[in-house]
């Protein structure tokens, strides 16, 4: 759910004057930690939650994890790990302007705040000075541009024939980082930018980007040959399966997502498809590693680094299975 400014607003404000912190403090030496994220169903943030329950395991910690889609529910995930004694929470927030809203109902209940994936954004436009773990978006987003156009020199499609999908989301920065840099590599490699189109999905899901592409290729019936990049693997895998559809496959398409989930189990299909390669971003470091950040601040008063990125590895067909296992994957 997109938030308007006014709701943001109310929310501050809720956050920061409406809600008293619960009596009482948790056991001496315990520590209960939550772990926030904005869409629960994805296999992203299983992942993130099933290395945080290993970091819970390894120190000894209570690990609460919540699934927050909107910023009300947000607020109420923090209510409810207060009521918990929670001393902090890991959160990837569902709108990065909740920013405000959330650190001011945090201070009211002294817990520490870690994000990640999508950083804070403050009224002023500005990102807020919070811990933070990300991805380097802009230079992973470059590794799929080198990578797609790499292979489509080694195929020697002829450029005429050719165009690149772009399945985008702009509104985050996050992601749009992310395509901005694939298409800057593309170009800056040589691929003529006029012959890169742009699709808008709605929201960052296989089926949004499946319309998306659906109306780019209803617009260029002309093209033979198709480059395709995205914010995530389910733009991609939503194009590709557009593609499908009109009579693409693996030998007209480079498709090549962002993530580290669904898209391997395109390499594990007998018949290959337009899925050439995956930048694979680990959810252990984003999962594990902040958890680990932020029990130690909890335990120790070790303040975290304001900012980590984190980078990605390409993944092919070839050698998906050993950079999952290097990666820590399961």
């Amino acid at each position: 759910m997109r938030l308007s400014i006014i709701t943001i607003s109310a929310l501050v404000c809720l956050a920061g004057c409406s809600v008293q912190a619960p009596t009482g403090g948790p056991a001496q030496g315990a520590v209960t930690i939550g772990f926030i994220v904005k869409q629960p169903e994805e296999l992203w943030f299983q992942h993130e939650w099933q290395y945080a329950q290993q970091c819970a395991d390894q120190y000894g910690f209570k690990l609460i994890k919540m699934g927050a889609p909107d910023g009300e529910k947000v607020l109420s995930a923090i209510d409810s790990l207060a009521a918990n004694k929670a001393q902090g929470f890991v959160i990837c927030t569902p709108d990065v302007r909740l920013g405000p809203a959330i650190m001011a109902k945090a201070k009211t209940y002294g817990m520490k705040v870690f994000s990640v994936d999508d950083q804070f954004v403050g009224a002023d436009g500005q990102f807020m000075d919070v811990p933070y773990m990300g991805i380097s978006a802009s230079q992973i987003g470059r590794q799929v541009g080198e990578s797609l156009y790499a292979e489509f020199k080694k195929r020697n499609w002829p450029v005429e024939e050719t165009a690149a999908c772009a399945i985008t989301f702009d509104e985050l920065n996050t992601v749009k980082e992310r395509t901005d840099g694939t298409f800057a590599a593309l170009t800056e490699a040589g691929f003529p930018a006029e012959r890169i189109y742009r699709g808008a999905e709605k929201i960052t899901d296989v089926p949004a980007a499946f319309d998306a592409a659906n109306i780019v290729l209803t617009q260029h019936p002309e093209v033979k040959r198709w480059i395709v990049f995205s914010v995530n693997e389910e733009g991609v895998l939503g194009a590709i399966r557009a593609m499908e559809g009109r009579g693409f496959t693996s030998e007209n398409v480079i498709a090549i997502g962002i993530g580290a989930g669904i898209g391997f189990m395109e390499f594990e299909k007998t018949q290959p498809t337009g899925y050439f390669a995956t930048a694979v971003i680990s959810p252990k470091r984003h999962g594990f590693g902040t958890t680990e950040l932020l029990y130690k601040w909890i335990k120790d008063s070790v303040e975290p680094p304001k900012d980590t990125r984190t980078k990605a590895t390409i993944a092919t067909r070839e050698n998906y299975k050993q950079v999952k296992q290097d990666l820590g994957i399961e």
